[in-house]
């Protein structure tokens, strides 16, 4: 692995960073900066109550870190929002992150949300992250075989399954449209995934996840990840697990089920 491999953390700019993911609330939080809009600084875009900005914590060295704050509710999430709601996050922050790659002012552009204390994140406001990397390529490590597996439902426009082979595991749900015009379908069938992986996912001990996004030619992948502590074998050798044939069967039957009950779109009819 070269030094073009690596992001550099600079802990100096993380000074004074606001941190309330484990704190429980409800409404406007007084002490989240998300909330307090009138003093956002660095906007680059707005559309209705969604807001894209530059980070201010700039903590990777040779990036441009932006944030899309989804909502202005501090309670919002994917797993609550409206189905319109829902799809109108996905449309605007796919069409920022698409903005960011059509620049081509970067090596690469990830895009991903953190949700809950397991998950990376430090404020509990729904945001999603948009990174551009100016030297390193987000997406070496990444393979197609990291985006199939058992399927738990398929059409001509949208596949969801679980990984075979997962980035990390143990259980990583990918939701896949061949085409950026079914997005409404990947916001939908992904709203019913992160719903799932906190209310029903092994009984609904999960309180984090994390969504990540990547594209493959046409393509555009949703990778919804339950989050718990960090399995020593990927921590230590980079080896990744994931569950059982037979377990993992059983969760695609209970999601499969979840979407056929939630999911409002035609492929499901």
């Amino acid at each position: 692995m070269s030094n073009k491999d690596i992001l550099v953390f600079e802990i100096d700019q993380a000074k004074g960073k606001p941190r309330d993911v484990k704190k429980k609330s409800s409404g406007i939080n007084n002490n989240c900066p998300f909330c307090d809009t009138a003093n956002l600084t660095n906007i680059i875009d707005q559309k209705g109550d969604m807001i894209w900005l530059e980070n201010k914590f700039k903590t990777l060295k040779d990036t441009n870190k932006t944030i899309v704050i989804e909502s202005h509710d501090h309670e919002g999430d994917i797993s609550n929002y409206s189905v319109e709601k829902n799809q109108e996050v996905f449309n605007y922050i796919y069409e920022c992150w698409n903005k960011m790659i059509q620049s081509k002012k970067y090596e690469s552009v990830l895009m991903y949300k953190n949700f809950g204390p397991m998950s990376g994140g430090s404020l509990r406001h729904p945001h999603f992250q948009i990174i551009g990397l100016d030297k390193v390529d987000g997406y070496k490590h990444i393979e197609s075989e990291n985006f199939t597996g058992m399927d738990v439902f398929n059409s001509k426009h949208i596949n969801v399954n679980i990984s075979e082979k997962p980035v990390m595991g143990f259980v990583e749900f990918n939701v896949v449209i061949n085409n950026p015009k079914y997005i409404d379908d990947l916001a939908e069938f992904t709203r019913v995934t992160v719903k799932y992986v906190l209310d029903d996912f092994y009984g609904g001990k999960f309180d984090s996840y994390n969504i990540f996004f990547y594209r493959e030619n046409e393509k555009i992948i949703c990778k919804v990840t339950a989050r718990y502590v960090v399995s020593p074998y990927f921590v230590g050798y980079r080896l990744s697990q994931r569950d059982g044939d037979k377990q993992v069967r059983g969760i695609a039957d209970v999601l499969l089920q979840r979407f056929r009950e939630n999911v409002h779109s035609k492929e499901i009819e």
